[in-house]
Formats: C-alpha cells, structure tokens, sequence
C-alpha cells in the first residue's frame, strides 16, 4: 500500500481549498441574525450557492468525481472523492454533494439499467440534477448497512405499518408509493428521489429503490416536501411525504439485490464521510489554536499555559488518527464504519473542547466554533451514534464470537476451561 498522496489528489486538495477560501464554516447558509434567520436564510431555497455548485461542477467535475468517463465522470476512485470530501468539511460547505454524488449517484450506477443510467448519470455529473436518497424512519446510518443489519427490513417498517410501501400502478410498468421518510438530506431540493419501499406485502415483502423526478415544471401528484428545522444549518433536512404518488423502479425488475446495493454503497459513504468529519475536526482545531494563540489572560496568551497545550496536542493526535483511518479505509472500504466511528468521536470531542477553549462563546452565535459543534451533533445523530458503529462492525468481523456454554464438554460450571 503507496499511503503517499498523487500528484493529481494534491492538486484536487489545493485547489478545492483555495475555491472555498471564502466560503468557510458554512457562510453560504448560516446568518449572523440568529438560528431562526441561520436555518431560512440561504444563498438559495435549497440552502446551498448554485453558482458555486456549478463552479464545483464545471471546473473541477466534483459531482461526478467517482462516476465512469462513460457517463460524463471522472473515473476517479474513493480516495479521491474522500481527499474532496476532507475539504469541503473543512469549510462546512452547504451543497449536495454528499446527498448527490456519495449517496445517490452509486445506487442509480450500481442498480440502473442501461437507460436509467444514460439518462441521469451524465446530468448527476455535470451538476444539472441533484439527488437525494430517502429512506423511512430516519434510519439512514441502518439503511446503508452502518449500524445495523438490512435484511429483513425492520429499519424500513418491514412490510408493516409504517415506512414507505410500493404497489403495481398497472399494465404500463409503473409503480405508486404511499408513506413517509423523515430527515432526508437535501430532501427539499433535490431533483431527483431515491426512495427505499417495500413492496409484495408481509411476509414476503421485498426492499427496492425507486425513482420519482422533481425537477419538471409541475411536482408529482401526491408528493410533499417539508423543510425541517435543522440542528446543522449546512445540512438541509426534509420530510417526504407520499400519497400515492407515481415512481419508477430502479432496476429492470423487482428481483435486483437493492440490500446489496445499499450496503455496498454504505461501505464507500462511510470512507467519505470520515474524511469530511476530519476534515471539519482539523479545520476547528487550528481555529482554535489560532484563538487561543491571541486570547491574552493575566498578560499571557491562554495558549502558552501548560493545561492548554496538553489539551490541544491530545485533540490534534485524536485528529490525525481519524485522517489516517480515513485514508486507509479508503484503501480498504471494508474498514469504513470503524474509520467514521474513529472521525465522528473526534469531531465530537474536539468541537467539544473547541468551545470550552473559546470560553463558551460557541453558543452565543457570535463564533464559528457553534457550527463545528453543531456539524459534530448533527453527524452523530444522523450516520451514528459511535458505540453502534462500532459494535456492527466488530459483529461483522466475528470478533465476539457465542460465549461457551456453562456445562460443556473440556469446561467448567462457570464456562472456564477445566485442567
């Protein structure tokens, strides 16, 4: 393994950072007025910069970073899609690119048939359309195979009340949808929906993906979408409500492996979403050095004292740790929960200490440190929480394997081995 970056992932890296110079700490969504103001007021109703997106799209071809040259992308793999994630967290960057191009874009590729893929993969990744995946009961961290196991489908309402199910419109292939899925990322703007539904009733009912367009002149019969209030102002969140409303199914029919997709598709998310978190963890850190650096008390900089500085070198060893873990699961996707877990634990923690070192100024809105700290929150909650990252991924590992049973043969009554 060449851990050493390329030529070419140094140059996404410099000059993503030198685009997004005045766009840090999520300045295109976030307002100086208040957190009622900071959740409404955007640069545009989806709560992201179009004309920056399309700078993104047109100059770097970010959007479709990782999809096939065959369909308009740049071939390029995760690590290059996590060296691009690791910028935009750095600045908390409001756009739909994780909902698009982590999410989205590798089901429609992975699950698709031809036509599909012709159809929306070039427009995915020139920026024309964004995507957005919705999955029933805010369980998005379960439906991509991250904490939890996706057969059966209880994390989706199983075929049962609840959830978002699917039926048979008719002679014409079509399908109808009828439910609900809360906390949907860039739910509100996307022009595309990625829906999980169950279909075939219980006990047989089946997970499949479907498609329902958004972007025509008219919004689909049935369909309603509901801004949400938002703990991170940077991560646009969305009810999708259906009612019997006509979708398309991806794939060629109802016997595509839609779990499997899931689950691979979560493996890669998991690698860019650590690098993002690292990346936010990193950039809060050095505004913190850089504060603590200034901030004089009883004529000294705070960061001369002793206790500050064993503070920061134990953050700045805890954000390194979770950058290497990234990176290497990015080598390795199969490492990718335990690399998020490692970079949600740090971000968490070092936004944590970020306000306590800006003497709690981060809950007034007068500082940045508040949307690092919001961004650590809302992560945890929406692809976490940490312990169940990491008992998934220790389960999927074999690592606690059925404990002896008391009374078996070569152990004692207390499960010891007998000598």
């Amino acid at each position: 393994m060449d851990a050493a970056f390329t030529a070419e992932q140094d140059e996404i890296r410099r000059t993503l950072r030198e685009l997004l110079a005045g766009h840090g700490a999520g300045r295109a969504a976030a307002t100086p007025d208040g957190p009622g103001d900071a959740g409404n007021a955007a640069a545009t109703p989806g709560g992201y910069d179009t004309a920056l997106w399309r700078r993104l799209a047109q100059e770097l071809g970010l959007p479709g970073l990782a999809l096939p040259k065959e369909y308009g992308g740049g071939g390029r793999g995760p690590a290059e899609l996590a060296v691009a994630l690791e910028e935009t967290g750095r600045a908390l960057l409001p756009s739909p690119l994780l909902a698009t191009a982590v999410l989205a874009a590798p089901l429609i590729l992975a699950l698709g048939t031809g036509e599909q893929r012709t159809a929306l993969l070039p427009s995915l990744a020139a920026g024309e359309l964004t995507a957005a995946l919705a999955v029933p009961g805010g369980s998005l961290s379960t439906a991509l195979g991250l904490t939890g196991d996706l057969t059966g489908g209880a994390w989706a309402g199983g075929g049962r009340a609840g959830g978002v199910q699917a039926r048979p419109a008719g002679g014409d292939g079509g399908w109808r949808l009828y439910g609900e899925a809360a906390q949907v990322l860039d739910g509100d703007s996307a022009g595309l929906l990625l829906i999980a539904a169950h279909t075939g009733g219980f006990p047989r009912s089946r997970t499949l993906l479907f498609l329902v367009r958004t972007d025509g002149p008219q919004p689909p019969a049935g369909l309603v979408r509901t801004r949400q209030t938002s703990l991170d102002v940077t991560r646009p969140l969305a009810r999708i409500q259906l009612r019997d409303t006509e979708a398309e199914l991806l794939g060629a029919d109802d016997t595509v492996d839609a779990l499997a997709a899931l689950t691979a598709t979560g493996r890669t998310a998991a690698v860019a979403l650590a690098a993002e978190a690292a990346g936010a963890a990193a950039s809060a850190l050095e505004r913190t050095v850089d504060y603590v650096g200034e901030r004089e008390r009883s004529g000294a900089a705070v960061g001369s004292f002793q206790a500050v500085k064993l503070r920061l070198a134990d953050l700045y060893v805890r954000v390194r740790t979770a950058r290497s873990a990234a990176y290497y699961a990015a080598w390795d996707p199969e490492s990718g929960g335990l690399a998020l877990a490692q970079a949600l634990e740090a971000l968490r923690i070092t936004t944590a200490e970020a306000v306590q070192l800006h003497g709690g100024i981060g809950f007034t809105w007068e500082d940045e440190a508040r949307l690092y700290f919001n961004r650590a929150a809302s992560d945890e909650l929406l692809l976490g929480p940490v312990h169940r990252l990491r008992d998934h991924a220790a389960q999927r590992a074999g690592l606690f394997g059925p404990e002896p049973r008391v009374g078996a043969a070569g152990h004692g009554p207390a499960g010891q081995v007998a000598v």
